[in-house]
């Protein structure tokens, strides 16, 4: 099986890249949101990322990648508790999954040939402690959407039907990927993601034909190119690992907060969720730059992906988000 495009391989797409990173980094900041024309990457993106990440440690037979068999669900059977390492899980929704297959529902096989009322899981149970992508996230099913805000609002998925009662964790990273142009993504589902990003083709010659030669060279020489990208690639997670580390320890000035505030209260955006996601990215990327101490410049380089896709829409302006919030930026922190 051929490994994924490797992630410092992917040419340009700067912002999508550091915002994938970050969440890496920081899972709590809430996901990423990737809008764009077709053909730019964004799924190539999510699967590099995958295979970059560190591995997690879990319970090898626990279906929702528990690191402790203590942690396990009581509705598991467990075949081994030996504690494994295994890729991080990146877990795929399709548009067209039913709310059985995407939450878990009763195991019809094992109810019919054994008797037996036993929970099966869905995909939620398999992206704990991992990322859960939904391309075209646009166009998912409203039902299915409201599902997915009930559980990343808590962080545990409840399924109450069929005489059944479970819960278990399921806390991941969110990654939606689609093209605006193909409908528009529901507000309250929209303010789940941390940080927004969009992504455009190359307009420049020399970008697209590298483009075009780092794929040619991915298909006919799979193994020298893996191999020249592959320390870049090692180099991305050490430096993931090691900001992991670092970003509680990060100093974060009072004037600093106060300039998330100020940001948002000149944005017009809603509630404080964007203060907070805010706070989380810039530290992430200190940490992730090696650095001790957020500053000014944090702020500004990480405002467009954590608050662009929450601003309240003005007709009267024709700029785009990412310019509307560079424009407040320089307003309010000089």
């Amino acid at each position: 099986m051929k490994t994924p495009f490797p992630f410092s391989a992917i040419v340009g797409q700067s912002a999508m890249k550091q915002a994938m990173i970050l969440t890496a980094v920081d899972p709590g900041i809430g996901g990423v949101l990737v809008f764009g024309d077709r053909g730019t990457g964004k799924s190539t993106a999510v699967r590099a990322l995958a295979a970059l990440l560190p591995p997690i440690r879990a319970v090898e037979s626990c279906p929702v990648n528990s690191p402790r068999s203590a942690d396990c669900p009581e509705w598991a059977e467990l075949g081994s508790k030996k504690v494994v390492s295994r890729p991080t899980p990146v877990i795929d929704l399709p548009l067209g999954a039913t709310e059985d297959r995407v939450v878990g529902a009763l195991d019809i096989e094992r109810a019919l040939t054994r008797g037996e009322k036993a929970f099966e899981p869905g995909l939620l149970a398999r992206a704990n402690r991992g990322y859960l992508y939904i391309d075209e996230v646009n166009l998912l099913e409203d039902h299915i959407v409201d599902l997915l805000l009930d559980v990343a609002q808590s962080g545990e998925n409840v399924v109450e039907r069929e005489g059944l009662s479970i819960r278990h964790p399921a806390r991941f990273v969110l990654v939606g990927s689609g093209n605006p142009e193909e409908g528009e993504l529901r507000p309250q589902l929209l303010d789940r993601f941390g940080l927004s990003v969009e992504v455009r083709s190359p307009a420049d010659v020399a970008e697209r034909v590298e483009v075009i030669k780092r794929r040619d060279a991915f298909e006919t020489d799979h193994a020298a190119f893996m191999a020249e990208y592959g320390a870049e690639d090692t180099k991305i997670r050490e430096a993931i690992l090691k900001a992991r580390r670092r970003v509680a320890k990060i100093i974060t000035p009072p004037d600093i907060i106060e300039d998330c505030a100020k940001l948002c209260i000149a944005l017009g955006s809603d509630g404080l969720r964007g203060e907070l996601t805010l706070l989380r990215a810039a530290r992430a990327l200190a940490a992730y730059q090696g650095k001790r101490k957020l500053t000014r410049a944090h702020l500004r380089d990480i405002a467009p992906s954590a608050l662009s896709h929450r601003l309240r829409r003005d007709p009267l302006d024709e700029a785009g988000s990412g310019t509307r919030v560079m424009r407040v930026v320089e307003d309010v922190l000089g």
